[in-house]
């Protein structure tokens, strides 16, 4: 025993001084903020303005088309108000819940403070004139003053985002009226890669409304021609592809005009027609699981039922980490001849468990920095700006999920070690232990394939087929755990584990006594069996 705490304080220290520990340590916690802020960073800060040139030659959706992009920059103006009110808001205030009808146009703290989405969207349907007054400077200005009295008194000054899309001019010299195809051909290579004149940033679309645009519709029972020799309807010119969101409210605000207009063909009222597509049925979702009244399902709840696969992927990145840590050093150690010192002072099987041991220890270090790290970081961004990180912090807290993921990651980590050490203490160089580890791969691999399709299904029969395969049971289970399977399978797969991680380690001690001296190629299969059924001691 003396030698295995001897030789698993040396593992552990050895690998605790190496930077590789102190990097994943302190990735986890960069990586979480980074997930966080960075995309909110690059929203506001590197996303460039998209410039596009509007060219409507049946002068009739022109006006449509450049309010549906003035609604989008309000609403973006709102969002950011709405974020800004919330993280900024006095804490010592409660702001009560507002009835729509009640609210007069200009009176809208107590919404931007407290309202939820859905309730913003019905302010903005009862005052259409809301949204236009966020893009003026002294509209802006009035809605800040009015929440101002809601909010810290050292609240930074609201700065409102810019804009994601500007209209720039048609070309000096190119005429609306000119025929598509010719308007095209001349703006095609100012969307390619040359610089558009009179604007600070290359020309990223081309909206193009043909004068027969209103005959183009897509009605109930029609079908759009597909003729390769004609272009139909509004032509969006753009060479990037991904960036959908212009694409989106051109076509939006077009759909809108038109139904509109077919409103009024039709001798419909179009605000009739509106206040009847606002009106909805109240919607609950219950958990026939939790305590009578207390089924209402509630964010946390969902979150809840997530959770478990965040949990795994962290279990697989950990077990990954220190397994290929433990197959490296046994692979390093057994190249410099380091093992044969080993030996002469402790049995294969002391030297074997105290790298268990030792390594087993720097995993565990590394996941308790990593969920005391999660938990400092939910505590930071818990609030307002960021709604579900109280949620998520609570459900770490509260849900039973930590004593389960620390079982699961021992257990994972036994069973694979054991595969990995066997795998190092036959091989005498890194490259030769590759070879071994594609088959090890594939294997470890499969529950990242398959962790969101069981937290879908947590009890269907992929997950209690896989929950019963031992080198995927760890994984499984800690993905099932927020869905309470049955008491019997808990206990069958926690057997299950315990019986595989002793045969893993019995068999790995064996290959571990047979291989850690040997030199040369490695030993082949028949070899390794034939070894295998044969009692053999160094010592």
């Amino acid at each position: 025993m003396r030698n295995t705490l001897l030789i698993a304080g040396r593992e552990y220290a050895e690998n605790a001084r190496t930077k590789g520990f102190w990097i994943n340590l302190l990735i986890f916690p960069l990586i979480l903020i980074a997930s966080v802020k960075v995309p909110e960073l690059l929203e506001k800060k590197a996303k460039p303005v998209r410039n596009f040139v509007l060219v409507d030659q049946s002068g009739e959706f022109e006006e449509a088309v450049a309010s549906g992009v003035e609604r989008f920059e309000a609403r973006r103006v709102l969002q950011e108000l709405t974020a800004w009110a919330m993280a900024n808001r006095r804490r010592d205030l409660e702001i009560p819940e507002v009835d729509l009808e009640d609210v007069p146009a200009t009176g809208i703290s107590d919404l931007l403070l407290g309202g939820s989405g859905s309730t913003l969207e019905g302010l903005i349907d009862l005052d259409p004139g809301f949204l236009q007054r966020l893009l003026d400077p002294e509209g802006l200005e009035q809605v800040v003053a009015a929440i101002r009295p809601f909010l810290d008194p050292e609240a930074p000054d609201f700065v409102p985002p810019k804009r994601r899309f500007e209209r720039v001019p048609l070309l000096p010299g190119v005429s609306p009226d000119a025929p598509p195809e010719e308007i095209v051909r001349t703006l095609k290579p100012y969307l390619v890669d040359e610089d558009y004149p009179g604007a600070s940033r290359p020309l990223f679309a081309l909206i193009l409304i043909p004068e027969d645009a209103p005959q183009q519709l897509l009605r109930p029972g029609s079908l759009p021609t597909a003729r390769s020799d004609s272009q139909d309807g509004v032509q969006f010119w753009s060479a990037n592809l991904t960036d959908r969101n212009l694409a989106e409210v051109v076509r939006d605000a077009l759909d809108r005009e038109v139904r509109e207009r077919e409103f009024l063909r039709r001798g419909v009222d179009a605000e009739v027609v509106a206040e009847v597509q606002r009106t909805s049925v109240r919607f609950v979702a219950f958990d026939p699981t939790k305590q009578e009244g207390e089924e209402a399902v509630s964010l946390a709840d969902t979150i809840r039922k997530w959770a478990p696969v965040g949990f795994v992927y962290l279990l697989w990145i950990a077990i990954f980490n220190v397994v290929v840590m433990l197959l490296n050093n046994t692979v390093e150690e057994k190249s410099n001849r380091i093992i044969e010192v080993l030996v002469s002072s402790a049995t294969p099987n002391e030297i074997m468990a105290g790298k268990l041991v030792g390594i087993a220890g720097v995993g565990l270090t590394m996941m308790a920095a990593w969920i005391l790290s999660l938990v400092g970081i939910l505590n930071y961004l818990a609030g307002p700006a960021v709604s579900w990180a109280g949620p998520l912090l609570a459900v770490v807290r509260s849900s039973g999920l930590l004593p389960l993921f620390a079982l699961y990651f021992l257990a994972g980590y036994l069973t694979y070690a054991g595969l990995f050490l066997a795998i190092g203490s036959l091989c005498n160089t890194v490259k030769e232990a590759q070879n071994f580890m594609g088959t090890a791969m594939v294997i470890l691999m499969v529950p990242l394939f398959t962790m969101v399709f069981i937290a879908q299904d947590p009890n269907g029969t992929l997950a209690k087929v896989m929950s019963w395969i031992p080198f995927y049971t760890p994984f499984v289970m800690m993905n099932r755990a927020a869905a309470s399977p049955p008491t019997s399978e808990l206990i069958g797969t926690g057997v299950l584990m315990v019986f595989t991680v002793f045969a893993m380690l019995w068999l790995s001690g064996k290959v571990f006594r047979i291989g850690i001296l040997r030199t040369g190629q490695p030993p082949r299969l028949l070899e390794l069996v034939k070894s295998l059924r044969t009692p053999r001691q160094l010592r």
